[in-house]
């Protein structure tokens, strides 16, 4: 099993993307393979972000992520 890099709550961003979209982690996930069925690495994670008020998803494998310093709300105060 692979080790986990983050916790739920986290801030994170996509590696090498130009937006540097800030996301928080949700939680891990089982991710379903189309021909291997689950998979049990337990290393992609589940994100989310606020974009125009609307609260939008993703999944990503945890290598693809770089941590932010970063800590608090999406909004700022």
């Amino acid at each position: 099993m692979m080790s986990r890099k983050f916790k739920p709550g986290d801030w994170v961003k996509v590696k090498g993307t130009p937006n540097n979209q800030k996301m928080e982690v949700l939680k891990y996930i089982v991710k379903k393979d189309p021909f291997f069925g689950t998979t049990n690495n337990h290393s992609y994670l589940e994100c989310v972000w606020y974009k125009n008020g609307e609260r939008l998803s993703g999944i990503y494998h945890q290598n693809k992520l770089l941590k932010l310093k970063d800590t608090g709300g999406i909004y700022k105060a």
